[in-house]
């Protein structure tokens, strides 16, 4: 029985076998340990996440409302919550309360039973009852209001459930790790940054014994050289997150400058 690998680990090894490579590990000791490259990368992913538009995805989630409660605690990968839509189903539920008459993802009823029917009229006739509906919905409660707060990733509904009700979330979540690294575009840069924080940390080693003693005079070694490159490629690195979104994803805004 053969067990299935992590992929996130997978994707990290071969991460640091390409900082590794490319200090010339191989051809001469790299005084590195793994916990160097790890936080190395733990800084690279941080950084990413922090300022990089592609870290984080659109994507929808359902949430059972439970009579009189109004706080909800979710899954700490959601950032933030955009809009709560009720289960209605507009004209199909006949009685009920006018509020709940509006529901976006289940207008292909209301369309066909328009569109269809040669007593009711045309596109106009929809687009005037498809509007009342929406108006009927925020005068009598068929929008919820609420507050997210995303530190305590708690939700909070500004009105009392009178019943209990399936709704669906618009929301923000974070993208997982391993993700990042099967982006073409945000990998690279995710070697690049990791690769950049190792030489860093060798740089900052490296010059603390700018100069070993040997009976041919002593040996200079490329702490400060090693520093100042590092510190050049994080300023271009993260000026491409500044700049526009280097994971393709985006794509380039508006730049002034």
């Amino acid at each position: 029985m053969t067990q299935e690998l992590d992929p996130l680990k997978l994707h990290k090894e071969e991460t640091f076998k390409y900082v590794r490579t490319f200090l010339g590990d191989g051809m001469i000791d790299v005084d590195l340990d793994t916990d160097h490259y790890e936080v190395a990368l733990q800084k690279a992913l941080a950084i990413y996440k922090q300022r990089s538009p592609n870290s984080i995805e659109d994507s929808y989630a359902f949430l059972d409302i439970v009579q009189d409660q109004n706080e909800y605690i979710l899954p700490k990968e959601i950032i933030e919550v955009r809009e709560i839509f009720r289960r209605s189903i507009g004209s199909r539920t006949g009685g009920g309360d006018g509020g709940t008459l509006f529901e976006p993802f289940n207008l292909a009823y209301t369309n066909t039973y328009l569109l269809t029917s040669s007593s009711m009229g045309g596109l106009a006739t929809y687009y005037l009852f498809g509007g009342y509906q929406k108006l009927v919905g925020k005068m009598f409660g068929s929008f919820i209001n609420f507050t997210y707060h995303p530190t305590s990733n708690k939700l909070v509904l500004t009105q009392r459930p009178q019943s209990n009700e399936r709704v669906l979330l618009q929301i923000y979540n974070k993208r997982p790790d391993f993700a990042f690294f099967e982006d073409t575009y945000a990998s690279i840069w995710l070697k690049e940054y990791t690769l950049a924080g190792c030489k860093m940390m060798l740089g900052e080693a490296r010059e603390k014994f700018a100069q070993i003693a040997s009976p041919q005079g002593g040996t200079q070694l490329n702490g400060t050289a090693l520093k100042n490159e590092a510190t050049t490629k994080m300023k271009e690195l993260e000026e491409e997150l500044k700049k526009g979104d280097p994971s393709g994803m985006g794509g380039y805004t508006w730049i002034i400058g």
